[in-house]
């Protein structure tokens, strides 16, 4: 597969551009993606050895229209329905896959569609992410909030109605520490009901604290289960250990958390193999835990700074619907994400069929809501985004489009006693 994610880099130094170019063009520079690095922690699991297992041996291209047609009679959908379900010959039976996505989805959520909003408090990164706007050898705009700032930020999300928060960082630990991201998270106890985060993978503990620290739940991409595609893409830092991210999810039930969220960011690599991957690792892991909240997303790709043309390889918003209802067909109980990364008219269309959980008033820049949104900010104390997103509609306004359609939206769920 072409790689066209590369970016051009003039005002790097002779030093660090030497060493991009290394990376890039001489595998034997780069450490071994399969094995762990000091201090990452190994846990027991079987899920990514099944996982890994079953999406290599998947041929969606056996799969025929009579297997499609059998798995939409069932009236529970096995793995083997799942996989006719993403198959290109499922693709004339969209309609249907819609209809039927929509009634399980009615059953099990109601007309409800859930609000939150991504508050970037840092973007430096360690990783050598070729795709990522965020990487360490891309030339963007650095910049890591104070508490204060932190602050400003959120108390400017919360006066906008919005009750459910999630906190991202860059990967990098020297820059956003375990302790940075926990006070953050104990802020932001004081201003929403539900708090997430998206960092870097850590161990057991270090999850458990931020349990501690007022977290919910834990996102972490895994950005394609291709280990080879993985290895291609993730050229230095330690999302480079591909086991470690993997079993990142599992990490965080194992400290506390109430609940995970999977993803392969689709376009990366195949994408029929890569939503078979995910969501039999949501399959696997609900079946070990099955307290655990699990929910899915269901990004692709987006131009990012320095790299306008990345876009995701072949996923078409028609493949992504037949992604989106394979999921909620074959995971009926399980929720559903679809990001600004997505158009207004795809998102206002998948939410009444079977997405239920949208992000609004979306800025993947840092310490920018306030300029965004009130008019008021620094745009010159302001960090670079790590991508391009598509649908920049505010909070106010997709409550509005929301109720327009006849659902309700739902800023909050769970109430602690």
């Amino acid at each position: 597969m072409e790689n066209n994610y590369f970016v051009d880099s003039d005002k790097l130094s002779e030093t660090a551009l030497k060493k991009k170019h290394e990376l890039e063009n001489n595998p034997s520079a780069r450490i071994n993606h399969m094995e762990y690095m000091d201090g990452m922690e190994q846990i027991k699991s079987d899920i990514r050895h099944k996982v890994i297992t079953s999406m290599n041996n998947y041929d969606y291209n056996s799969y025929t229209a009579k297997d499609v047609k059998s798995a939409l009679e069932h009236e529970r959908c096995t793995i083997e329905d799942f996989k006719a379900l993403l198959s290109p010959s499922a693709e004339p039976f969209l309609e249907q896959m819609a209809e039927k996505a929509r009634l399980e989805t009615r059953k099990h959520f109601g007309n409800n569609v859930y609000l939150f909003t991504p508050l970037y408090i840092a973007n430096y990164c360690e990783n050598y992410c070729v795709y990522c706007g965020f990487n360490c050898y891309n030339d963007i705009k650095r910049m890591k909030l104070d508490i204060e700032q932190i602050e400003k930020e959120m108390k400017v999300i919360a006066d906008s109605g919005m009750e459910e928060i999630l906190i991202l960082t860059g990967e990098s630990r020297s820059k956003s520490s375990i302790e940075y991201i926990g006070k953050a998270c104990k802020l932001a106890r004081k201003y929403f009901r539900m708090v997430g985060i998206e960092i870097y993978p850590v161990n057991t503990d270090e999850y458990k604290y931020l349990h501690e620290c007022g977290v919910d739940y834990v996102t972490v991409f895994q950005e394609t289960y291709d280990s080879n595609r993985y290895e291609q893409l993730h050229l230095m830092g330690r999302k480079r250990i591909f086991p470690y991210r993997f079993e990142a999810q599992e990490r965080a039930l194992m400290g506390g958390m109430r609940g995970i969220a999977c993803s392969a960011l689709l376009g990366l690599s195949d994408f029929r193999k890569d939503a078979f991957a995910s969501a039999l690792h949501i399959y696997y892991l609900q079946r070990k835990y099955p307290h655990a909240e699990i929910s899915l997303s269901c990004p692709r790709l987006r131009p990012i700074i320095n790299n306008g043309k990345i876009n995701p390889l072949d996923v078409h918003e028609k493949q992504l619907c037949q992604v989106l209802c394979a999921y909620r067909i074959f995971l009926p109980f399980c929720g559903i994400t679809v990001s600004s990364r997505e158009s207004e008219s795809f998102r206002n269309g998948i939410v009444k069929i079977c997405a239920t959980k949208v992000s609004a008033g979306v800025s993947t820049g840092i310490g920018d809501h306030e300029s965004k949104y009130t008019g008021n900010g620094n745009s010159s104390a302001e960090g670079d985004e790590q991508f391009e997103i598509n649908d920049g509609r505010s909070f106010q306004q997709m409550y509005n489009d929301i109720s327009d359609e006849g659902l309700q939206p739902v800023l909050n769920d769970y109430i602690y006693v």
